[in-house]
Formats: structure tokens, sequence, C-alpha cells
């Protein structure tokens, strides 16, 4: 009888209020997508195109497809830390074996699909036969997958076959396919959840894995199989995304991981397990790709979007957790019958809604479109960095002068989220675009879409490869790389030992600066390398890895390194020895590095005027909007600044 009147009371009080109270509580995720829908499109006159909207779809895609393989292992309580590696790793598979091993193309596709599948079942079995805790097992898996991609594809980006390539393309012109793929993944997804013995089994793991176990299910090797199911969905959502990069990249999918365990809890599912679904997954990636697609639009600064991005997962959470307090219905669990039919009556309930107040904001921006001051988008590989810190001030300071609206974002060094960027630029009311690639294949597929969009690209510091650049405003990393090795050979007599910091391994700026230092060496017989260690362009990593060299090579002369962040952490491992009987040269002529050359700790610094590439960058773009005559290649010269030159040096 209590209940009877519990259930009874909402109606008797709020009717129709109450109804919808109950609609939105039960249905969090997707009240949270429709009011950033509708708040993105009042904010933003761009957001809401065709174009844009399929962006989203596409830069959702991924993510989506990673977080359903991962909603199998959270539904049965487990969690997936190694999925972002193990699509790397099965995309260099698939772009290796099809190229450099000469494998048929088909049969290469189905190798980086069993190497997903093998890593996964490795997890399984870990997890249920080694009886590690599932964080500890797929963490170890997270290292071990990204080491074999970088080890396969020796850190640089593999080219990927073009048949395979056209899943990162269109169909009829229009419809992304990795939109298609996405839908066909999350229906499959949605299938196996609510439709097999398997599905059901996770379930039942995830309510009470003891209870399963005494019911007669096989709990181990249901385990091995969810893990697989989520290794396989990782290796087609690494496979869509080097499609759309055009390159196997060993460093993709960094941090994807925790995405797709964002997505998978944003939609409804609990940590603890026993409850998720396909659609409330894929609302929860819908959610961080409208996020991010609208702070883009909205030039909201890089490092801000990650605090926006941070809160609303925290507020997500918070309002399901008052939801299940609040007694709302705990999401499905492969249901069938009335539920279903309820569910899908509240998805168009809510699609109307949506369309109907994003069609009255969107009048907000009629007429509004025209802007009297051009607009130009900088998209920069990382902001961690002070040489692409003071590229950004140049660009800022220059747009100012020019009375330039500039939107600057920041791919952290991530080709992915780099072309997701570039997409939003393509699509939004920019004039021009000005890049700095992560890596020069990677950019192409997407600055040909702003190519075909009519929108003139200038490529700063690196080249863009397969693509249309107005102009490309650059050093040379090759001969800059030639020059260090010739100031670090010179000062040593043309003899002794030295060791090189490289960076981030698969980036264009490393692979061409350690050529360039590499044959500038060459000329040099007397010069021995003992050494060669990947610091990431980091000045921590920079100390830490030095310090380990000098553990095995305590007598070294010199030191080179690709860049001056990790020369400060070298001369900051080498102590006294830094300028004295150990000479460093670093690269780009950093604030903190011409510092270290005036102290004399750093003999040399490559030093490639960043702040006059920013500014010159942008004087071009807009040169490219009014239709004026854009030299192809615009050279800054690079120059050796020693403590005898830094004085006169302006950086």
């Amino acid at each position: 009888m209590a209940t009877d009147t519990l259930k009874s009371t909402p109606g008797a009080r709020g009717g129709a209020t109450g109804g919808l109270r109950r609609l939105l509580l039960d249905n969090g995720a997707l009240t949270a997508l429709i009011v950033l829908v509708i708040a993105m499109s009042a904010l933003s006159g761009d957001f809401l195109t065709a174009d844009n909207l399929l962006n989203v779809g596409v830069q959702a895609a991924v993510t989506a497809i990673l977080a359903f393989g991962v909603t199998f292992v959270i539904v049965s309580a487990g969690i997936d830390l190694s999925v972002g590696s193990v699509a790397a790793l099965s995309a260099t598979v698939l772009a290796w074996s099809a190229t450099e091993a000469g494998i048929p193309v088909v049969l290469a596709v189905v190798l980086a699909v069993a190497t997903g599948i093998v890593c996964g079942l490795v997890n399984g079995f870990l997890v249920s036969y080694g009886k590690l805790p599932p964080f500890i097992a797929t963490l170890a898996m997270l290292s071990v997958a990204r080491g074999l991609s970088l080890v396969i594809s020796q850190g640089s980006p593999i080219a990927f076959p073009d048949s395979v390539s056209h899943l990162g393309d269109t169909l009829g012109g229009w419809l992304p396919v990795p939109v298609l793929v996405m839908v066909v993944m999350g229906l499959l997804t949605a299938f196996v959840l609510g439709r097999t013995y398997i599905g059901r089994s996770m379930y039942a793991i995830g309510g009470n894995e003891e209870a399963a176990r005494l019911s007669g299910l096989r709990v181990k090797k249901q385990k091995l199989a969810i893990y697989a199911f989520s290794g396989l969905f990782a290796a087609a959502a690494g496979i869509v995304l080097a499609s759309r990069l055009a390159s196997a990249q060993p460093q993709a999918a960094q941090g994807y991981e925790l995405d797709a365990i964002a997505a998978v809890v944003i939609g409804g599912a609990s940590l603890a397990g026993g409850t998720g679904k396909a659609s409330g997954t894929l609302i929860g990636a819908l959610i961080l790709a409208v996020l991010r697609n609208g702070l883009n639009l909205l030039s909201v600064s890089a490092f801000w979007q990650q605090v926006v991005i941070g809160v609303v997962i925290a507020l997500a959470v918070l309002f399901d957790t008052v939801r299940r307090k609040a007694g709302a219905t705990a999401p499905a669990t492969g249901a069938s019958g009335g539920g279903k039919g309820k569910q899908a009556l509240t998805y168009v309930i809510a699609a109307v809604v949506a369309v109907a107040v994003v069609g009255a904001t969107s009048l907000l921006h009629n007429g509004s479109s025209a802007a009297d001051r051009p607009k130009i988008g900088l998209s920069l590989s990382t902001l961690n960095n002070p040489f692409f810190v003071q590229i950004r001030d140049g660009a800022e300071e220059e747009a100012k002068k020019l009375g330039v609206d500039l939107t600057v974002t920041d791919a952290q060094n991530d080709a992915s989220q780099q072309a997701n960027q570039l997409q939003n630029f393509t699509s939004g009311s920019l004039s021009a675009v000005v890049v700095n690639p992560v890596d020069s294949d990677a950019a192409g597929p997407s600055v040909r879409g702003a190519n075909q969009a009519g929108i003139p690209v200038i490529a700063v510091d690196r080249g863009v490869n397969e693509a249309d650049t107005s102009a490309l405003v650059a050093s040379d990393n090759v001969e800059g790389g030639a020059l260090g090795a010739k100031a670090l050979a010179e000062k040593l007599g043309g003899k002794g030992t030295i060791v090189i910091l490289q960076g981030q391994a698969g980036t264009s700026a490393s692979r061409e600066r350690g050529a360039g230092f590499a044959a500038g060496l060459k000329d040099y017989p007397g010069i021995k390398v003992v050494a060669k260690q990947p610091a990431d362009f980091d000045r921590t990593k920079g100390l830490d890895v030095m310090t380990n060299l000098l553990q095995a090579h305590p007598d070294i002369d010199g030191v080179f390194a690709e860049n001056d962040e990790m020369a400060l952490g070298a001369i900051k491992a080498l102590g006294s020895k830094a300028g004295t009987s150990v000479q460093v040269v670093g690269f780009d002529g950093t604030p903190d590095g011409l510092k270290a050359v005036r102290a004399g700790t750093l003999y040399a610094s490559v030093a490639q005027q960043p702040s006059e590439l920013g500014r010159i960058a942008v004087r071009n773009a807009l040169r490219a909007v009014e239709g004026e005559k854009v030299e192809k290649m615009v050279k800054v010269p690079v120059k050796v600044v020693t403590k005898e030159n830094v004085a006169g040096f302006e950086g």
C-alpha cells in the first residue's frame, strides 16, 4: 500500500509538470545534450549549420566507438584503460602490414582487428585467471600496446592504404563514413547488450559477480569475451581514426581512454557495474564532441576548454547521482517491451523540443553573420612549449595591429584533435586558417577540406603534405640541425663523445632536426654519438633522461637537444659540468634558452625567431584573404646564438 501511495503522488500533485520533471530526471544525459545544443546555437551562429553538425558527428565517432567497447567492460564492473593504445597499435599494424610487409590490404585489416582482439583477450586473461585488478591489467596493456606501436613504426607515422583511407571520406559528398561506422557499432552494441546471452551475462556479473557465478555463469570465460569485445571495438576505432588522418600515428589516441570512460559514465552507466546502455554512451560521446566543437567556435581559450569540459563531466555525473537519489528509473539494462517503446517516445519528444528551441534561437543570428573584421583561425601543435607560445604571441600582436579577429586553438600534440579543430575552422565563418601541424601528413585531409571550402591556409613552422597551402612560413629544421651539429663539433674541436635528446616520437620537427644534425655530423668523424633517447620536447623529461644517461656515460663531452626545453633539463642534470666540461646545444632560441646562453651553461641555441614566424603568418593570411599575391615559401632565417652574439639577438 505504501508503495502504491508513493507511485501515485507525483501524478496527483504535478500532472504534466510532474511528468516533465520525471522525463528530465530519467534522461539526464539527453537533457544535458539538448541544453548544450540550445546554448551553443544561441551563442554561435556557426554552430547550427549542416556542415558543422556533421563535423560534430565525425568528431564524436572515434570516442563513441571506443566507448561502446568500454561499455561492455563497465557494465560488468570492470575498467579498460588500454583502448587508446590498442587503437593506435591496431592502426599501426594495418599500415605496416599493407605497406612495409606487402601483405594484401584485406588480410592487413584482418590482422589489425585480430591485434585488438588479442590485446583484449590478454586483458581478460590477466583479470580472470591472473587475478589482477582490471585497473592494473589494462594500465599495463596501455604501456605495452603504445610501446609496440612505437617499435613497429620506429616512431614515425606510416601512410595508410588508400583503399582503407576511404573510411575517412564521405558518401555522396556529404555523409561521413565515420558516422556510419559509429552508428553500425552502436547498433551492434545495443544488440549484444539487449538480445544476447553474453549481454545478459554482463549485467549479471556487474550486478553481483558472486551471485552470477553461483547461478551457473562461467564468469572467467565471460570476462575473456567481454575484454575481447573491448579490444575489437578499439581496433575499429583505430582504423577509423587513422583513415581520417591518412596515416597511422604511433602516438594517436593518447588520453582517449579517459574520454571513452567519461562518455559511458555521462551516458548513465555506473562504474560499480550492472547498468549502462548503448544509447546513453552515444549521448555521452556527443556531449563531449558538442562541447569541444562549440568552445572552438566561441574562441574559448584552449586552457579554459579543459576546465569547462572537466566541470561539465562532473556536473553530468552529479546530476545522475541526484536522479538516482530522487528515485528515477535506472538506466535500461536490456529490458524489452513497453520500456523500449517509452524510451523511443522519449527520444522523439526530445528531438522535437530540441528542433523547436534551436530553430527559435537560430533566428538570433539571422542577418548578423557578416563581420566587419576578417577572422583567422590559428591551430598550434601545442601551447605547452615556449616556442609555440611565442608564435602565438607574435600572431596575436600582428592580428591586433591589423584589426583581425584571431582564434587560437591548442592541439596538445594530438594530430586527431588538430584535425577536429581544422574541421571546426572550415565549417565556421573564418576568412583564413593558419596551421602549425602536429604532423605534416596527418594535417593533409583537413587542409584539403579547407581547400574545397575556398578558405586560404597558411602553414607555419612545418609544411602540410598532400594539400594546397597559400604559403609556408618557416625556418628550415634540417638546416638548423646541421648548424647545431657544426656549432657543437667545432666547440669540441672535432672530437669527443656526445648524446642526443630527441623530441616526441613521430613528430616532423623531431625527425627533421635529427636528420639535419646527423647529416651535419658526417663532416666530423671524430665525434661519436654514444646514446640517443627521446625526452618529448619536455624540460622535466630532459632532466630525467639526462640523469639516466649520465649513469652509463659519465664522461661525455657534449649534448645536442632538439629543443631548448630538453637542453635546459639536461643542464640541470649536468650541474657544474654544463658549460665547462660538457657543452650543450639546444634549438629554438626561447627566452629561457637565451638566458642560459648568456649565463654560459648553454653553449648555443639554434634560434628560429618564433615571434616573427607568427607575425609573418598572420600578415600573409590577411594578404591571401584580400586576394594579394603571396609567396609560396617565406623563409625566416635561423641563427646560431652563442654568448658572443646573444646581446644583439631579438627573437
